[in-house]
Order: structure tokens, then C-alpha cells, then sequence
């Protein structure tokens, strides 16, 4: 292993944006939230069952696209709706709609809230890029870039995979390991020269489905055991935990 925790054949690092680099997992988890209750008080009146932060956004919609999560919740709780399309106005009741609904939510939040990166993160990346290594970040979200420019550290990333970008390449998102698989090309690596850093489980899928090099499970809620069993080569709390981690 180097001294960046990583075996020596690694040569790009493939980073997810929330919860990895920054922390607006969180945020995303409150936009859902705030977004399926009202959809559900809609639907159910004041009985309904609230959206769980924590269990449901983990379960049916942390890394996936926005769509994708849509229809992963709402099959939970075996709702259908009408597919709709990307210009659906956020009132409508389509999976599209209900995804711009959630959009709005999160883009008022990064813009009243701002963003900041994890610290340890940070010093992560400039230990990484001092090292030599090729970094990309990829995410379902289409709000990367904004959120990148906000939390200041756009300038220490190669490439970038985001929502916008697999929608333009037709590119299946997260459980599948398409667009770590791109971003990996974009930087001149094959899966087994990359490394995948990821915290939520179906980007710990993506990484295992990649045959990546390496897979770091980062473990912001609780959630090692899950990690590893989802496919994590090793798991920690912050990203300069890897600094100096040679063993």
C-alpha cells in the first residue's frame, strides 16, 4: 500500500460527490424528506407515513439517479405514478415531477445554506494529486458542478460524471458501474488502475460490479458493516484517514 492508503497499481481516484467530498448527503436527505411528506400528506392526509431521513433515503434513494429514487421509494410503499418527463412543472404528479419537486428543494438549500467540503476530504485530494494521481468525481447528482464551485474544490478535480453527463452518454446510473467505468476512460485508466470511493451502498454495488482496483467504503453514519458486505476493499470515517495508511 502507498502512503494515500491505496495499492501501488492505482493510478485514478474516482470519488462520489455527497457525503464523500461534501457533505450535502444531508441535504439531500432533508429535500427528499421535505418533498415525499408532502407528497404523502397530499396523498394520505395528516396519517401518513413520513419519509425516514435516515432508513428510507439509505435504502431507495442515496446514489441513485433522481428518477431512479423516485421510483425506488414509491414502489416501497407500492405507489405508482405516471413516468411524466424532464420538463414536468414540480406540482405535477409524475416520477419526473416529483424529482424537479425534490430539485427545487435541494437547489434552495445549497443556495440559502452554501457548502462546504469535509476538511478531511480536502486534504485527501491534495495529498492525492501531490502523489501523481489522475481524480474525478462521480455523481447522479445533476447540481454537482454548482455544488463543486460552492464548497471550492472544482480546481482539484480531472474529470467530472455527473447526472447531466450520463443522461448526454446514455449512461445507466448507480447500482451499475457505468459512469465510474467513464470516468475512469475520461482519465486514461482501466477499472483495475482505479479506485472508487463511495458511502453509499449502491456505489459500493457499482465498485464491486466494475472490478475496480480498489473500493473505499467512507462511513459517515454508521454503516461499516454494510460497506464491507456490499463490497468495500476497506472502510473509514474521513478520507485522511488513508494519509499514512500503508499497512
Amino acid at each position: 500500500m502507498t502512503e494515500i492508503g491505496l495499492p501501488s497499481g492505482v493510478r485514478a481516484c474516482l470519488f462520489d460527490l455527497d457525503g464523500v467530498l461534501t457533505p450535502t448527503a444531508l441535504v439531500h436527505a432533508a429535500a427528499w424528506k421535505e418533498t415525499f411528506d408532502d407528497f404523502l400528506r397530499e396523498r394520505d392526509g395528516d396519517g401518513f407515513r413520513p419519509f425516514d431521513a435516515t432508513a428510507d433515503y439509505d435504502e431507495y434513494v442515496d446514489g441513485r439517479p433522481r428518477a431512479d429514487g423516485v421510483r425506488s421509494f414509491l414502489a416501497s410503499r407500492h405507489i405508482e405514478l405516471p413516468e411524466g418527463d424532464d420538463e414536468d412543472p414540480p406540482d405535477k404528479q409524475t416520477v419526473h415531477g416529483l424529482g424537479n419537486r425534490k430539485n427545487d428543494a435541494v437547489l434552495e438549500k445549497i443556495r440559502t445554506q452554501g457548502v462546504k467540503p469535509y476538511p478531511g476530504s480536502v486534504r485527501y485530494l491534495e495529498a492525492v494529486r501531490a502523489a501523481g494521481l489522475r481524480t474525478a468525481v462521480v455523481s447522479s447528482s445533476a447540481n454537482c458542478r454548482d455544488v463543486l464551485v460552492s464548497a471550492g474544490i472544482e480546481h482539484l478535480l480531472d474529470v467530472r460524471v455527473d447526472g447531466a453527463t450520463a443522461k448526454e452518454r446514455h449512461l445507466p446510473g448507480k447500482p451499475h458501474p457505468d459512469t465510474f467505468l467513464a470516468a475512469a476512460a475520461d482519465l486514461g485508466f482501466d477499472a483495475a488502475r482505479a479506485a472508487v470511493f463511495e458511502d453509499a451502498l449502491v456505489g459500493m454495488d457499482a465498485g464491486r460490479a466494475g472490478h475496480f482496483g480498489f473500493v473505499v467504503g467512507v462511513d459517515r453514519v454508521g454503516q461499516a458493516a454494510a460497506l464491507r458486505q456490499h463490497g468495500a476493499d476497506t472502510v473509514v470515517e474521513d478520507l485522511a484517514d488513508l494519509i499514512g495508511a500503508t499497512a
